[in-house]
């Protein structure tokens, strides 16, 4: 039973028209789930992937009239996607700067290449060399070229004032291996893999003794992590031998979810690969319509007129 990776980033947009613009024309990420917060019908959940929007490849948005993030410890600082080879930071340098998006040198850090930028709303990311490792699934209709196209999340770096509280949750309860360090102007950061490793499957830990973050429009909410669907009940069943106080099983339609607190505060979820986002429409067709599980079809009327159009 081990974790197989990362599955999805879920942030916080307080623009969604402008988020959905940027990380479709921009970042060239399919839109493949137009749906609503679950426990909020009032917000977009705004879901933007791959091309066949496969696990791992998803960055997500609640869509919340919130305040700027403040920025702080004990958060989720950088979400990384996957990009292949040299070529790649070339265009993506050349396709940055004509858009008007500030980023910063492609350099080599912990022996990959990677770019950091922001997202208008100041989402922290990164574009990281995976060097060609695992599948790819580009989009047709994105306006970025197939062989420059994000393949997937990259590492995850979470900033806490106890890292030794979260690396004991990582290894002894989640499986994950402590691989390696690597130093930023920061301060050191702990590489921890999980399944086949790689950048797929990383979570950086970095200490910050800063006052904690405050959520809001930028920042990240929460980080899941995959499970092949077999593994799911013996997940709920090892968290609550660890005294791990989490939500219980929660089905979301599109994939089966647990939800717990790593002991410096941040949301942590395990969410099976499947039944998956073309559950409820066809592959050709994601995204283009706003999506509700059945559990809120009867309130479709109430629902759309409560949300902005994008």
């Amino acid at each position: 039973m081990q974790l197989t990776g990362l599955h999805h980033v879920t942030a916080i947009t307080a623009r969604a028209a402008d988020n959905l613009a940027f990380y479709t024309r921009v970042l060239g990420l399919r839109l493949v789930k137009k749906t609503v917060n679950q426990d909020d019908v009032s917000a977009y959940h705004l879901f933007y992937a791959d091309g066949r929007a496969s696990p791992g490849s998803d960055l997500t948005f609640f869509d919340w009239p919130a305040p700027p993030e403040r920025r702080g410890g004990n958060s989720i600082v950088r979400t990384a996607f996957r990009v292949s080879g040299e070529g790649a930071f070339d265009w993506w340098r050349a396709h940055l700067g004509r858009q008007g998006v500030s980023h910063h040198p492609a350099i080599l850090r912990d022996g990959r290449l990677t770019l950091d930028f922001e997202d208008g709303e100041g989402q922290r990311l990164s574009l990281i060399d995976d060097g060609g490792r695992g599948e790819a699934h580009p989009w047709e209709a994105s306006p970025v070229p197939a062989a420059h196209q994000i393949r997937g999340l990259g590492p995850i770096r979470l900033a806490v004032a106890q890292p030794e509280r979260t690396e004991a949750v990582l290894t002894e309860v989640m499986g994950f291996v402590r691989a390696r360090t690597f130093e930023l102007p920061e301060g050191e950061v702990t590489v921890f893999e999980t399944g086949p490793g790689g950048p797929a499957a990383e979570v950086h830990l970095l200490r910050d003794p800063s006052a904690t973050a405050r959520q809001g429009a930028g920042g990240v909410h929460h980080v899941a992590f995959r499970v092949p669907d077999a593994d799911y009940e013996a997940w709920a069943d090892r968290l609550k031998q660890r005294r791990m106080p989490s939500s219980g099983p929660v089905d979301r339609y599109y994939f089966r979810s647990l939800y717990f607190r790593e002991p410096n505060g941040i949301l942590f979820e395990i969410a099976t690969d499947g039944p998956g986002f073309a559950t409820d429409e066809p592959m050709e067709t994601l995204g283009e319509r706003l999506a509700l599980p059945p559990f809120l079809e009867s309130r479709r009327a109430e629902i759309e007129a409560g949300l902005k159009p994008l």
